[in-house]
This record gives structure tokens, C-alpha cells and sequence, in this order.
């Protein structure tokens, strides 16, 4: 199956009662997770994760809707290759 390379960008509002949630999802689609970085704007009060990634549309749709659907977290993708 043709995997596609992707950035996912993910901006967390309050990350301390989502943070293990975010952290599971994350682990269980580290099969497709190329890079991760993560910072926190403290001056902003969020913190933002970019993540490289290289799966099949299907999986990186599950990993972005599991995403999407956790409080205080937005997420955009953009598809490349």
C-alpha cells in the first residue's frame, strides 16, 4: 500500500489534563511517526507539537481524528508526497 509523507501540526490549549491522552495516541501510531518536536509558548499558555509522518491516508486519518477529538486540541495536516 502507498504510504504519503506528511507534517501534522497540533496546538494544545490546556495540555495538563490531556497530556497522558495525547501522549497514548501518539504512542500507538508511532509506526507512521517519522519526527516529533514539541514546544510550549508559555507566553501564549499552549504548547505545539509538529510531527513528520509517513502512512497511508487511512492512518494518518485515524491518528488526526483521535486527535482532533481530544478537548483544547486543534490539528491541521498537510499531505506532500
Amino acid at each position: 500500500m502507498d504510504t504519503r509523507i506528511g507534517v501534522i501540526g497540533i496546538v494544545v490549549d490546556n495540555r495538563e489534563p490531556i497530556a497522558r491522552q495525547l501522549n497514548d495516541i501518539l504512542s500507538s501510531h508511532a509506526d507512521i511517526i517519522v519526527g516529533r518536536m514539541g514546544i510550549p509558548y508559555r507566553e501564549r499558555g499552549i504548547s505545539v507539537i509538529s510531527l513528520i509522518i509517513d502512512g497511508t491516508t487511512d492512518k494518518i486519518g485515524a491518528l488526526t481524528g483521535k486527535l482532533g477529538n481530544l478537548p483544547g486540541v486543534h490539528v491541521k495536516t498537510a499531505i506532500t508526497k
